[in-house]
């Protein structure tokens, strides 16, 4: 699946449709606005292109490490297409006047209104207007950051194909097109992080009640009625754990929370005073005997995998989006799999062509 030939085939594809009118550029400079609501709740983002040069002077803020092979793949098929095709998920702090405004276009009728996987109901309207478009280009201008909420991969491949094509060009302006990557931008209060959880192939050695005596040195551990509903924790410093024995909401005690703002996240805590000493899982990214499973699949899902052989199964509480920001304002890094956002943005939707 990375042959040279796949790529070259996605390019021949992507121009085809071109050619048969299958997509279409739109003749005059534009933003949109899209919508997806997805259990209830909807979240609303602008389309629009961010500079490659915001990304590497930090004004455009990660809070997660890449992994080189994800890299790698993408780099080589927007590098075939010369086009952008998924769009990298931003987020900024709440700002009053882009919401009215935001607000006032979400009433006039979209110009595409349908249902994707997952019943996910996606709206577009296109943004047109000279007026509201500056406008909104001089409220961005004034906002001092922003966030990569999901979409590292996409956004690092983006901006190393971007200095791959300033090599080619040795007099870049910085206004060519491969110095710009697609992304949509969201006000943090619409959007929510799901829990991202944790499930362990073995208690590195223990039994479970060993286990729960090593948790109750760092907080407190009560047993949960048998009763076949599903529980998540309440609150942050608060994780439900499945065992073979039973289910138990285990609580961190506060006086054990860092005040650094990525070692008092719960899934630092987790990892730095229990899966690390205890389990003696070390490397969180790359142990074998540690696995993640997104919020999105349930509590249900974890009961599923001790039932199914795992040895433990951690629920967490899910991170916030004020200490996302707080890690990525402090120029840090989360641990591996601490978020996890939903819906998606759909790929192929809108497309950023940077070169013919």
């Amino acid at each position: 699946m990375y042959g040279e030939l796949c790529y070259r085939k996605a390019a021949e594809l992507f121009e085809a449709a071109i050619d048969a009118g299958e997509l279409r550029q739109d003749p005059e400079p534009c933003y949109y606005l899209y919508e997806q609501t997805f259990r209830g709740r909807s979240q609303t983002g602008i389309v629009a292109c961010a500079d490659v040069e915001d990304y590497e002077n930090g004004v455009i803020r990660r809070h997660e490490n890449t992994r080189a092979d994800k890299e790698a793949d993408r780099i080589r098929h927007v590098d075939a297409l010369s086009a952008q095709t998924g769009p990298i998920f931003l987020c900024y702090r709440d700002d009053a006047e882009l919401h009215s405004l935001i607000a006032g276009i979400r009433e006039e009728q979209p110009y595409c209104d349908f249902v994707s996987d997952g019943e996910v109901r996606n709206r577009c309207w296109k943004i047109g207007d000279p007026e509201t478009v500056g406008r909104i280009t001089a409220i961005f201008h004034g906002i001092p950051r922003l966030y990569i909420a999901d979409g590292h991969h996409r956004c690092a491949s983006a901006v190393r194909v971007s200095q791959m094509r300033r090599q080619q060009h040795p007099g870049w302006t910085g206004a060519e097109e491969f110095n710009h990557f697609l992304c949509i931008l969201f006000p943090a209060g619409d959007l929510m992080i799901m829990d991202y959880n944790r499930v362990v192939a073995d208690l590195n050695g223990l039994a479970d009640p060993d286990l729960l005596k090593r948790l109750e040195e760092t907080g407190t551990v009560e047993l949960l009625p048998d009763d076949g509903t599903p529980y998540s924790p309440a609150h942050r410093g608060e994780f439900i754990l499945y065992l073979k024995s039973g289910r138990y909401r285990c609580t961190f005690r506060e006086d054990l929370r860092p005040e650094d703002p990525v070692h008092c996240l719960d899934v630092s805590m987790l990892q730095e005073l229990v899966l690390g000493p205890v389990l003696g899982i070390h490397d969180p990214s790359s142990d074998p005997r540690l696995s993640f499973v997104g919020g999105i699949r349930g509590a249900e899902e974890l009961e599923k995998r001790v039932r199914e052989g795992a040895a433990a199964a951690m629920a967490m509480y899910p991170t916030s989006m004020e200490e996302l920001m707080r890690v990525a304002d402090a120029g840090m890094l989360m641990p591996p799999k601490s978020t996890w956002f939903e819906p998606k943005l759909l790929s192929g939707l809108f497309i950023h062509r940077f070169e013919r």
